[in-house]
């Protein structure tokens, strides 16, 4: 299969090299992982020794637990648009085999029974084709021997792009975004998979959804993250 469909390197798009891996060892060295200190909180990464942003500081609250994000947002913008906009799905298998692998004892910290992706509107799925946080949650699933729950949240409110509209623009527009249809296995700590976490408007009122449906613990994991600063 390698020799007939190559696969491509998620930051350079180009067939990878060497052959065998899943990304160019040149490319390796481009991303960036968001090290220590970060927020303690919501995982953002601190620009000096801390535990908490200056938005949890001035008590920001979010209906999640905690939150931890791989990467640096900037580092893999352009991946990451690719990988939802442009078909390039191929890439969930590096990148859900890196979130297992450095995020792995996060996740086991957590004592989740489960990992539940952040849901598309069905428009948008029919369009795009399939969802982003749906690909890195089974991946990770794989790796960490977790299950992954698509058939408890769903996106019942289609909303406009969030990425040009400021915090409370995006408040609005994801209020009662979310719904919990059925929670038959009783979840109580679930991890909730999503690509970018940035003012985390989103998995928090994914989260709000999910903690109303009865599952009071949900973490959140996501494949980038921002800064601090």
């Amino acid at each position: 299969m390698q020799l007939l469909f190559p696969r491509r390197c998620p930051i350079c798009d180009r067939i990878v090299t060497p052959a065998g891996e899943k990304i160019c060892l040149e490319c390796l060295k481009k991303i960036r992982p968001i090290a220590a200190p970060w927020c303690m909180i919501c995982g953002k990464g601190l620009a000096e020794a801390g535990e908490l942003c200056e938005a949890c500081r001035r008590g920001r609250m979010h209906a999640f637990r905690r939150a931890r994000a791989l990467y640096d947002y900037p580092s893999v913008a352009h991946s990451i648009y690719r990988f939802k906009y442009e078909g390039r799905r191929e890439y969930k298998d590096f990148y859900g085999e890196e979130m297992a692998k450095y995020l792995g004892d996060y996740v086991r910290g957590t004592g989740a029974e489960g990992l539940i992706p952040v849901p598309l509107h069905p428009r948008r799925l029919r369009r795009r084709g399939y969802n982003q946080a749906k690909e890195l949650a089974e991946v990770m699933g794989r790796e960490l021997g977790l299950p992954v729950f698509d058939k408890i949240l769903f996106r019942v409110k289609y909303t406009a792009p969030l990425k040009e509209q400021n915090y409370k623009e995006r408040q609005n527009n994801l209020k009662k975004a979310f719904l919990v249809r059925q929670n038959d296995v009783k979840l109580k700590t679930i991890i909730l998979i999503d690509d970018i976490f940035t003012t985390g408007t989103t998995v928090d009122e994914a989260a709000a959804a999910l903690i109303e449906g009865g599952i009071p613990n949900v973490y959140v994991l996501t494949l980038a993250g921002g800064m601090e600063g």
